[in-house]
């Protein structure tokens, strides 16, 4: 017999910006130490004045994220169900989610690291660029596959706890796992003379102690909680919708990934400087995206637990407050990026060709968190919703519309016109999701 669930009290409740900024600032902090560990790797290895082995380090970055952070389903699919359980008061359930979740995230992570010398491969022959960048880049993404497995069962593990707003469980695994990354990263490249590989490694090792350590919080916590069947665990039902869910974030995980690697791609066109100098101002624009990223995830628990409550007044709350903090954060950050982007890019890079090449393209990074706040928290509010095909065409959509204004303008205004196409594609993707909320809304909540 399938084990019942208990439901708790789901009263309707109200968003409140208190509420918002609870979730938002905890997890901003978290955000930014992550690509603060790309920043950090990128100063280690500008220390060393070589173009091609700093674009190697960007190109390999690249790749491993085009790889497993399309698999970041597992935390954004994983924080919406749970969510939405959390909305209703189902806490067996949301213990269940979590367990599917890491199966398949073990399964994937293990796949990733056999194959890591094919993929590495692979990589090194699509991206033709000369043959030092190249090597330099294959050294990175077969050690960092090596930590799939790890990398992939974090998702999960920050997935439920952001799917329950513990954001300050999740803000102690992100600090610990990049504090560690950063200081091993260091040890191993620098003083150990290990160079590109002693980054690859740093972020290896520092993956595998947040796996251990989330589990062992994890086993603390269900030690406590009342016992839950196999059947329940794996039922069929349950297993699709999470498959479907996965299914359609992946792909549009997928998609982000591979317009970053076609925009990576296309300015090695332009040779290595370009390369180089693009690296360094992509360390600008992911910042914004992960800073940013703290009211996507208020917006995904907001509205996932409004999603559970069948409160339409709390959805529409949590969509404007989140929306109107993340436009102010992001036109400030723009600002400052602008106001010290000299001193920014200087911290970076030593190499002063690419220094000087940054700089002139500097206010195109600046200005990617305005173009793409929008899209960012939607993406929130899509997640939590878990709206998941609605996710996946709105990112096809947007993919088709960037390609189109790459190939347009590029080829026409050189790395000016490859700014210029990463920007449309920012606009298109809020855009997109923005148009689609209300034909949901509408038929989503009973009146």
């Amino acid at each position: 017999m399938k084990q019942q669930t208990p439901i708790l009290d789901s009263k309707p409740f109200s968003v409140t910006n208190r509420q918002v900024l609870e979730i938002a600032i905890p997890m901003m902090l978290a955000s930014i130490t992550t690509p603060l560990v790309g920043l950090a790797g990128a100063v280690i290895v500008g220390r060393f004045a070589d173009a091609a082995l700093f674009g190697g380090l960007a190109a390999g970055a690249v790749v491993f994220d085009v790889i497993v952070v399309s698999f970041n389903f597992l935390r954004s699919g994983t924080s919406g169900l749970v969510a939405q359980c959390f909305g209703r008061g189902d806490a067996l359930e949301e213990r269940a989610v979590f367990l599917r979740a890491f199966l398949f995230a073990a399964l994937s992570g293990m796949v990733l690291a056999l194959l890591a010398p094919q993929i590495a491969a692979i990589c090194e022959w699509f991206m033709n660029a000369e043959p030092k960048l190249t090597a330099a880049m294959g050294v990175y993404i077969r050690i960092r596959l090596l930590s799939a497995p790890a990398a992939l069962i974090n998702y999960t593990i920050l997935g439920y706890f952001v799917g329950r707003g513990e954001v300050t469980v999740a803000l102690f695994l992100q600090l610990l796992v990049n504090g560690v990354n950063i200081a091993l990263s260091t040890v191993l490249s620098v003083y150990l003379g290990w160079g590109i590989a002693g980054v690859a490694w740093g972020t290896t090792y520092a993956e595998s102690t947040i796996m251990f350590a989330g589990i062992l919080i994890l086993i603390r916590r269900f030690r406590g909680m009342p016992r839950i069947s196999a059947q329940h665990t794996f039922d069929r039902k349950a297993m699709r919708l999470m498959l479907h869910l996965n299914g359609d974030i992946m792909i549009r995980s997928f998609v982000l990934m591979a317009g970053y690697f076609a925009f990576t791609r296309e300015g090695a066109q332009f040779g290595t400087l370009t390369v180089a100098a693009n690296a360094v101002l992509m360390q600008f624009v992911v910042f914004a995206e992960y800073f940013l990223g703290g009211f996507a995830i208020a917006a995904q628990q907001l509205v996932g637990r409004a999603i559970g409550a069948r409160d339409k007044m709390a959805f529409l709350r949590a969509v404007r407050l989140t929306a109107g903090w993340a436009f102010a954060v992001a036109g400030f950050g723009s600002v400052l990026v602008l106001a010290f982007g000299k001193q920014l890019v200087g911290a970076i890079t030593k190499a002063p060709d690419v220094h000087a090449e940054a700089l002139f393209y500097l206010p195109w990074a600046a200005f990617s968190a305005v173009s793409g706040v929008l899209a960012f928290q939607m993406n929130g509010v899509f997640v939590g919703a878990t709206w998941s095909r609605d996710m996946r065409n709105g990112m096809l959509i947007s993919f088709a519309v960037y390609i189109a204004a790459l190939f347009a303008l590029a080829r026409v205004y050189g790395n000016y016109g490859l700014w210029a196409a990463y920007h449309i594609f920012l606009l298109t993707r809020g855009i997109t999701l923005l148009s689609i909320v209300r034909r949901r809304l509408s038929s989503f909540f009973t009146e």
